[in-house]
């Protein structure tokens, strides 16, 4: 059975196994618009809200989702719904690209003033890649604000396990831990089994942050059908992997997610979210986008979902061959 909060990693923060990722509430840019229709404030509120109510426990959103328009929705939000800053954590990240690891402290003001009062729980550099710095300088100016009061935790994102060893080596030269990695894992993509993340996640105490644990909306179910298939744009289908290969190879797990998910009388989704917040053990959690009430509820009670051995083998089968 799934507990209700987990340690992030060695930090003293504890957080639900399902969070909600924000990067639909970025309501302008072309990645955000390309995957989630946009959507106007009192949409967003009616989410965090569903969210919060279903039993969500923290929310994940970063700079570059609108250059701050999806922290500003999500804090906006809360206000609204009478939910005091530190209630709930916050998680944001920074962005590397053509910047030095100076802007990680010079912009933390514009970090916090997006966020409207809320402070930051964790404060993750985005991408490994992009910056004028080292990943070592940037993880110094993080270690500066973290010593400063700015920031409660560390973390990465899209960090491979050398840059991971690297990135914990630097932090514990300053007495900090480096908290979590978020990388893409899902029933459809499990490369963290094979390029040494999971194993070094699980030796050094670090949380893996799973986003697109859906495989963008893929593991749902309702893009294997062919009158739904045929309401997508040609770019929606080929970039989330919609193609007819994929649909067919992936099929199998498909029904199998349907037919637990019966049992249980859960959605494939549900299913699917359980499956991931419980085979890797405590290791990894799921942040879910929602673009509707309905699927931040949805997500948030697939932590109660109770998945038997038989059920989390026979899914771990099936993935290893629609993941290939």
């Amino acid at each position: 059975m799934v507990t209700a909060t987990r340690s992030l990693g060695r930090t003293d923060l504890k957080i639900t196994p399902i969070g909600l990722g924000c990067m639909q509430f970025a309501g302008a840019g072309l990645v955000a618009r390309l995957f989630y229709p946009p959507l106007e404030q009192p949409a967003v509120t009616e989410i965090v809200d569903a969210a919060l109510r279903a039993g969500t426990g923290w929310f994940d959103t970063a700079e570059m989702y609108g250059r701050g328009r999806s922290e500003r929705a999500l804090t906006t939000a809360l206000r609204d719904l009478g939910v005091a800053p530190g209630q709930v954590p916050i998680a944001t990240k920074w962005t590397p690209g053509l910047r030095t690891a100076g802007s990680i402290v010079r912009t933390i003001d514009d970090r916090l003033a997006a966020l409207q009062g809320h402070p930051i729980a964790l404060h993750q550099i985005h991408l490994p890649y992009g910056s004028f710095s080292s990943l070592t300088a940037q993880l110094t100016a993080m270690a500066r604000l973290a010593h400063e009061h700015k920031i409660t935790a560390i973390g990465v994102s899209n960090f491979s396990a050398r840059q991971l060893e690297l990135a914990h080596a630097v932090l514990a030269r300053h007495d900090l831990v480096l908290a979590s990695n978020q990388v893409q894992i899902s029933l459809l993509h499990r490369d963290v089994e094979r390029n040494g993340v999971l194993d070094l996640a699980r030796r050094l105490g670090i949380t893996l942050i799973a986003y697109s644990p859906l495989r963008s909306g893929l593991l749902t179910g309702r893009f294997h059908d062919q009158q739904a298939r045929s309401g997508l744009l040609p770019f929606r289908r080929l970039a989330g992997g919609f193609d007819e290969r994929t649909l067919r190879r992936t099929a199998p797990l498909i029904e199998e997610l349907i037919t637990i998910g019966r049992a249980h009388g859960a959605s494939p989704s549900q299913v699917a979210l359980a499956w991931l917040i419980t085979f890797y053990g405590e290791t990894v959690v799921a942040i879910p986008g929602a673009s509707k009430p309905s699927q931040a509820t949805q997500a948030a009670e697939a932590m109660s979902l109770d998945l038997s051995a038989d059920e989390l083998s026979r899914l771990d089968q099936l993935s290893r061959s629609a993941a290939a």
